[in-house]
């Protein structure tokens, strides 16, 4: 058996005139969690949309779990699981019931069905829900709820498309907690998200993706080595003396970070310990008070917009019992 689950070759898809993907390169270790980072309209839906088999490419080579989505479809679709951005479930029916009927519709018996709906509730913390309705669940009980009736027939390949948009910070714990229990029973996961601390939570690997493209891959570590090895950070007490400390501090300005709402100040560096020492004398020297002075490791953001140019989305916190979605310029498709 490969040791490749994913792998895509020179991937193109057009919208008109658009290009969504445009020689797209990627390849997935079998049972990881593998996150697609990118901002909207970077190429992520399209991707799962074409190793799901729901679209087919314009032109390059692309196999799931060893099978080529254009030409063996039907043995991808046996093997793939996908938890697209909308909760495909029934609201008026309780979470057994989805899963029983979700069971049913792919073809297994009245009893594994019923056996198997038992399993997956107990395994994603939802047995206590009995027959309550959908509807009354929360956000990150009903992804959950999702993500089980994806794993109705055990898929060697799962596909979360952007899994936590619109969730609270409570919700998106509940399904991280319910991913990492994916792969230790084997399973693939191709993650797509515009969410940095949810692949820096997540994935084994990361793959950004930009105008149809991947740009950079690697774990979270080598993403942040990209921009350089430690930070420093300097808060000053007044936002006045920024641009005196930004002139004296012992730093490349052309690398320096400055944000007036913060009163920050960062930098890459080299040395640790000699940098540190030498910001605090130059703030010494020159009267200047700082309220915080750290070193730190990069961040997935810094990755992120050196990358691209482009913020990374932040998530906002929901109302309870709503599960919303941002507006891609992506096609979407609902898939149980």
């Amino acid at each position: 058996m490969s040791d490749t689950a994913i792998a895509v070759e020179g991937a193109h898809k057009a919208y008109g005139g658009k290009r969504a993907l445009d020689g797209l390169d990627l390849t997935v270790g079998r049972g990881t969690v593998h996150g697609v980072l990118g901002p909207n309209g970077a190429g992520k839906t399209t991707l799962v949309r074409i190793l799901a088999t729901l679209l087919r490419p314009d032109a390059g080579r692309i196999t799931v779990a060893g099978y080529d989505v254009v030409t063996e479809a039907q043995r991808v679709r046996h093997r793939i699981g996908l938890l697209g951005q909308h909760a495909a479930l029934d609201e008026e029916l309780g979470g057994h019931q989805n899963l029983e009927m979700f069971g049913r519709l792919h073809h297994l018996g009245a009893r594994h069905a019923r056996v198997r709906a038992t399993e997956l509730l107990e395994r994603f913390g939802l047995q206590d829900t009995g027959r309550k309705a959908v509807k009354r669940y929360s956000g990150g009980m009903r992804r959950r709820l999702d993500l089980a009736a994806s794993l109705i027939v055990e898929p060697e390949v799962l596909f979360l498309d952007e899994p936590t948009t619109g969730l609270d910070p409570r919700g998106r714990t509940e399904v991280w907690a319910a991913v990492r229990s994916l792969t230790g029973a084997g399973t693939t996961v191709l993650l797509t998200t515009q969410y940095l601390e949810e692949a820096d939570q997540l994935a084994d690997r990361i793959s950004v993706v930009d105008r149809g493209r991947v740009i950079a891959d690697g774990t979270a570590d080598d993403l942040k080595n990209l921009i350089g090895g430690d930070r420093i950070d300097v808060v000053l007490r007044d936002e006045a003396q920024l641009g005196a400390a930004v002139a004296l501090l012992p730093m490349d300005e052309d690398e320096m970070t400055v944000d007036p709402d913060r009163r920050l100040i960062s930098a890459p560096v080299t040395d640790r310990m000699t940098a540190l020492a030498e910001v605090v004398r130059a703030l010494e020297t020159a009267g200047l008070q700082a309220e915080d002075i750290a070193l730190r490791r990069p961040t997935l953001d810094e990755v992120f917009l050196h990358l691209t140019g482009e913020a990374p989305t932040r998530p906002q916190p929901q109302p309870r019992r709503q599960l919303t979605s941002n507006s891609q310029s992506e096609p979407k498709e609902n898939v149980a």
